[in-house]
C-alpha cells in the first residue's frame, strides 16, 4: 500500500470503495481471505488511516476517530455479509457434487469366486471322504525314484524322456517334475499302516503341447486302496459311485483292457451319460488297474497278503465332460467370463 494520506472524507471513502468493489469480486473462501488481508490488515490503507490519528491535533479526534471507525465498521460488514454468501454456496456446490442419482442404474460389484477346477476337485475329494478315505498330498518336485521306479517303471520307458517329462538340474539329482500323482501313492504306503484308502489330488506336469485338448501343466486325482482281498469288482463298484455322484444316478461305467506299468490287470474307464453335448456315447477319462506286485514290494507291503487297486482322471477333462467346455485353454488363460459362464461369481 502507499503511505497514508490525510485524514479525509475524500481518503476514507476512498479507502472504503476500493475494500467494497475487492469484497464484491472474490469469489470464493481463499479469494476472500486474500482481500481481507490486504484490505483490513496492518498495511491496509484503512489500518494505517487509523493509525494516522496519532497524529492528529486533539480538537479533532473525536471527528476523525468517529470517520475512520464507521469506514471500518462498513468494511467489516461487507466481509461478513460476502462471507455468508460464499459459505453458502460453497456448500450448497458440494451438497450437488455428492447427489445422488436415485434415477440412474445402480453400479454392480462383482464379487470374485473359486475356480471352477478348484471346486470341482473339492467336490471329487468330498465324494471318496464321504466313502471314508484319506486325503493325501507330496511334493511337485519329485524324485525319479517314487515317480518313476518304485511305480514298475524301466530304466527305458518312453515316459522317462526327455520330450515326455521335465528333470530338474542338476541331472546327477535325479528330480523331476511330477508326471501324474501316482507318487503320492507310494509315499502313502510308505507313510501308513495297512488298509489304506486315499485320494491324491494335484497339479502335474508334462511336456505336452498347450492346445484345446492339451496342457502342459494339468490336475489330476488318483486313488488307491490297498487292503485285503480286494479285486476289480471293488474297483467297479467304487468307480461307479464315484461317476453317479459326479455326473448323476444315469451315468453308466465301463472297464476296457490297456496297459500300465504300475497295475495289472489294468484298464481304461469310460463312463455314458444322456446328458452329453455331443449325444450319449462312451467317452474315455481315465486309467485303473489293481495295484501291479512290484509296486507294493516297492513299498515293503507282500503281495501274498495284501491286494489293491488305483485309478486316475484328470481335473480339466472331468470338467470339459461334465460342463461342455470346448477348449482346455479357457480353463488357464484367467478370464473371469469363463467361472461366469458357470454362475460361479455371483
Amino acid at each position: 500500500m502507499s503511505e497514508p494520506r490525510e485524514i479525509t472524507e475524500q481518503s476514507v471513502e476512498s479507502a472504503v470503495a476500493a475494500a467494497l468493489a475487492a469484497i464484491a469480486s472474490a469469489g470464493d473462501s481463499a479469494a476472500l481471505k486474500a482481500v481481507r488481508a490486504e484490505h483490513t490488515g496492518e498495511k491496509s490503507e484503512l489500518a494505517q488511516l487509523n493509525a494516522e490519528l496519532r497524529n492528529v491535533p486533539n480538537d479533532q479526534k473525536a471527528a476523525l476517530g468517529k470517520l475512520v471507525g464507521g469506514a471500518r465498521g462498513r468494511v467489516n460488514q461487507a466481509f461478513a455479509a460476502r462471507e455468508h454468501e460464499i459459505v453458502a454456496a460453497e456448500a450448497a456446490a458440494a451438497l450437488e457434487a455428492e447427489a445422488v442419482d436415485v434415477t440412474a442404474l445402480p453400479s454392480r460389484y462383482t464379487a470374485g469366486s473359486r475356480h471352477p477346477l478348484a471346486l470341482l476337485e473339492d467336490r471329487v475329494c468330498d465324494v471318496f471322504t464321504g466313502m471314508g478315505w484319506e486325503i493325501a498330498e507330496g511334493p511337485e518336485v519329485e524324485s525319479e525314484w517314487f515317480n518313476f521306479d518304485a511305480l514298475n517303471f524301466d530304466a527305458d520307458h518312453p515316459a522317462r524322456a526327455m520330450q515326455d517329462t521335465f528333470f530338474v538340474d542338476p541331472p546327477e539329482a535325479h528330480l523331476v517334475m511330477r508326471t501324474h500323482t501316482s507318487p503320492v501313492q507310494v509315499r502313502s504306503m510308505l507313510d501308513r499302516e495297512v488298509p489304506i484308502y486315499v485320494l491324491a489330488p494335484g497339479r502335474v506336469y508334462r511336456t505336452d503341447e498347450f492346445d484345446a485338448t492339451h496342457l502342459p501343466v494339468f490336475m489330476q486325482f488318483e486313488g488307491l486302496a490297498v487292503d485285503k482281498g480286494l479285486t476289480m469288482a471293488h474297483l467297479k463298484g467304487t468307480l461307479d459311485h464315484f461317476v453317479k455322484s459326479i455326473f448323476g444316478d444315469e451315468a453308466k461305467v465301463r472297464l476296457r483292457p490297456s496297459y500300465f506299468p504300475f497295475t495289472e490287470p489294468s484298464a481304461e474307464l469310460d463312463f455314458w451319460h444322456p446328458t452329453f453335448k455331443t449325444g450319449p456315447r462312451w467317452i474315455e477319462w481315465g486309467g485303473c488297474g489293481m495295484v501291479h506286485p512290484n509296486v507294493l514290494r516297492s513299498a515293503g507291503i507282500d503281495p501274498e497278503v495284501y491286494t489293491g487297486f488305483a485309478f486316475g482322471m484328470g481335473i480339466e477333462r472331468g470338467l470339459m465332460l461334465r460342463n461342455g467346455v470346448q477348449d482346455m485353454r479357457e480353463m488357464v488363460e484367467g478370464d473371469i467370463r469363463f467361472s461366469q459362464q458357470f454362475g460361479m461369481v455371483v
